[in-house]
């Protein structure tokens, strides 16, 4: 695992910070609430700019802690980015990349 972003949540709850990597590098990104309410759809979008480039889902970890799971996708990438977003010390926040098992 390896942290590839920080962010900062704002005092009126806005998600902001920026995502880097070997080959990604950007600079300016937001976790937006999604808009609409649907069983398996997101509960944010990822924006930099106004290009979405991700979404997100609230989740719980086993020990009841709160964390985003986060799916950062482009054409350019040759696979989706998966990771979580979470709290760390402090009022930072992580987003920890996680490589996605094999299915046997």
């Amino acid at each position: 695992m390896a942290t590839i972003g920080t962010f900062h949540r704002s005092e009126t709850g806005e998600i902001s910070g920026s995502v880097k990597t070997l080959t990604l590098n950007v600079k300016s990104v937001k976790f937006v609430p999604a808009e609409g309410d649907t069983e398996n759809g997101p509960d944010y979008r990822v924006l930099s700019s106004a290009v979405e480039f991700g979404a997100a889902w609230k989740k719980q970890s086993d020990k009841g802690n709160a964390y985003l799971s986060v799916k950062l996708d482009d054409p350019s990438f040759a696979n989706p980015i998966y990771a979580s977003l979470v709290e760390t010390e402090g009022e930072e926040l992580a987003l920890i990349w996680s490589r996605r098992r094999a299915a046997n």
